[in-house]
C-alpha cells in the first residue's frame, strides 16, 4: 500500500467510524464488548460479533487450549479497539494487537481503557514485524476483507505461525458466487458516496470471500479449512429468503473459517 493510499484510507475510515458513533469516553464500554454495546449505537452489529466470539471460544479456542496445554501466543489482526486482545488476556493468553488504525476512540490507543496490558503494534497484514514461528494462533478480527491480496497476506501470516498453528477468520463476508460479492462492493461504495461524498476505495480491498476463492486459496497455499456456521438467530437465517422475495442479491454468510497450513 502506498503512503498516500494508506493516509486517504485512514482519513475516510475515521470519518465513517465517527459517523457510526464508534467508541466512548467510558472504559466500561470497551470492557463490555463484544457481548454488550453500552452506547446503544451499534447494538445489532455487536450482537452478531458477540455470538461469533462465543462460538469461537467454545468450538475453536477451547480445543486449541486443550491441545497445547499452556498459554497461547495469539496475533489479533485488525484489532481495532483491542477488545479481543483484552478477552484473550482474561484467559491468560499472550495476545498482540495489530492494526493500522491508531485512533484513541476506535483504534489501538483505546487499549488504555483495559485493566490488562498487552502489546499493541501499528503494522500492515502484509508486513508483519515478527520473527518466523512466533504465534500459536492468529485471528483476523472482522478484518481480513481489508486485504488487497489474500495470497500475499496469508503467505506472510504463514511465516509467523508455528507448525500446526491455526488462523481464524471471524466476521468477514462469504458469498456463494463472486458476482454477489462484487454487487455488494458496488452497493457499499455507492452508499458511502451518497452519504459521505467519497467511495472509500482509496485502498483496493477485496472486501469478501466467495466459495471458489476459498477453494483456490486452499489449493495454492495448502490450507486445510474447517468451516463453522454459527447460529445467529431466525432473523439472520431468514435473510436469504427475504432477499429472494424482494429480488435482491443474496446476502453474505458470516462463516467462521479455521485454517491450518498443511
Amino acid at each position: 500500500m502506498t503512503a498516500s493510499a494508506r493516509q486517504r484510507f485512514l482519513q475516510d475510515y475515521r470519518i465513517i467510524r465517527t459517523a457510526e458513533g464508534r467508541g466512548s469516553v467510558d472504559a466500561s464500554y470497551y470492557r463490555a464488548l463484544p457481548y454488550r454495546d453500552l452506547s446503544g449505537r451499534n447494538s445489532a452489529q455487536w450482537a452478531i460479533r458477540g455470538r461469533s466470539y462465543r462460538y469461537f471460544e467454545r468450538k475453536i479456542l477451547s480445543p486449541i487450549e486443550r491441545q497445547n496445554g499452556r498459554a497461547l501466543d495469539v496475533l489479533d489482526l485488525g484489532a481495532g479497539n483491542c477488545w479481543m486482545s483484552y478477552r484473550l488476556s482474561l484467559r491468560n493468553h499472550r495476545p498482540v494487537a495489530l492494526d493500522i488504525f491508531t485512533d484513541a476512540m476506535d483504534g489501538l490507543r483505546a487499549a488504555r481503557h483495559y485493566d490488562r496490558r498487552f502489546p499493541v503494534l501499528e503494522a500492515e497484514f502484509d508486513h508483519l514485524p515478527f520473527r518466523e514461528s512466533s504465534f500459536d494462533l492468529a485471528v483476523f478480527n472482522a478484518s481480513v476483507h481489508y486485504s488487497t491480496d489474500y495470497r500475499r497476506t496469508l503467505k506472510e501470516l504463514r511465516r509467523c505461525l508455528r507448525p500446526g498453528g491455526h488462523f481464524v477468520i471471524l466476521d468477514s463476508p462469504v458469498y456463494r458466487q463472486r458476482e454477489h460479492g462484487e454487487r455488494m462492493r458496488a452497493e457499499r461504495h455507492a452508499e458511502f458516496d451518497l452519504r459521505f461524498g467519497f467511495r472509500s476505495d482509496a485502498m483496493p480491498s477485496l472486501e469478501y470471500f466467495d466459495e471458489a476463492m476459498l477453494a483456490d486459496l486452499a489449493s495454492d497455499l495448502n490450507i486445510r479449512w474447517t468451516v463453522h456456521r454459527p447460529w445467529y438467530g431466525w432473523k439472520w437465517w431468514s435473510r436469504p429468503w427475504k432477499a429472494r422475495l424482494l429480488g435482491r442479491r443474496p446476502p453474505s454468510r458470516f462463516w467462521i473459517l479455521d485454517g491450518v497450513f498443511a
